[in-house]
């Protein structure tokens, strides 16, 4: 009996110590510290809600953008890449300043979580209200709302809005 409690408790107890022993980063780029900073000429854009920092690489919290290449229509018909818009938006955003993120987590893809902001500026906040993100959580829904209210960016047209927004309410 006491073998099977034994192996019973190693069974239990060895990946804990697994887990605290590991570094958090082993599978990706998890966050080992909570805050990021990269200096301008580090700083790309990889769409509208993913930036990386030098070699690290951060989704915006609290917001979804168009994906690169998803089609939107513009109030004369035309048609034109929505995701990639949005991708501009956050590059003139960021254009010449230092970034700062704290990261608030991970996702499935290895990539930090964060509240970025350049210049005192809120990345997440400023494309919500502008119109070229929509809010994933209620922190950027009264933003949202303004931006869709003032027919700002992917909004100045809803009928020719990403598919899935035209339905936000």
């Amino acid at each position: 009996m006491r073998g099977a409690a034994f192996l019973l408790s190693a069974a239990i107890g060895a990946p804990a110590l697994v887990a605290l022993v590991l570094p958090s980063n082993l599978f990706g780029s998890a966050p080992g510290t909570r805050e990021w900073r990269a200096d301008a000429p580090e700083i790309r854009v990889v769409d509208g809600e993913t930036i990386g920092l030098g070699d690290r690489v951060v989704r915006l919290y609290g917001m979804a953008a168009p994906m690169r290449g998803e089609t939107c229509q513009g109030p004369r018909g035309d048609s034109f890449d929505c995701g990639g818009a949005s991708a501009a938006a956050l590059m003139r955003l960021v254009a010449s300043r230092a970034v700062t993120c704290r990261i608030v987590g991970q996702d499935g893809f290895g990539r930090g979580i964060g509240q970025c902001e350049a210049a005192g500026t809120e990345l997440a906040r400023a494309l919500v209200g502008d119109g070229f993100a929509v809010a994933t959580g209620s922190a950027l829904r009264t933003a949202e709302l303004q931006a869709r209210q003032a027919a700002r960016g992917l909004w100045s047209h809803r009928a020719g809005a990403p598919q899935d927004w035209r339905t936000r309410e």
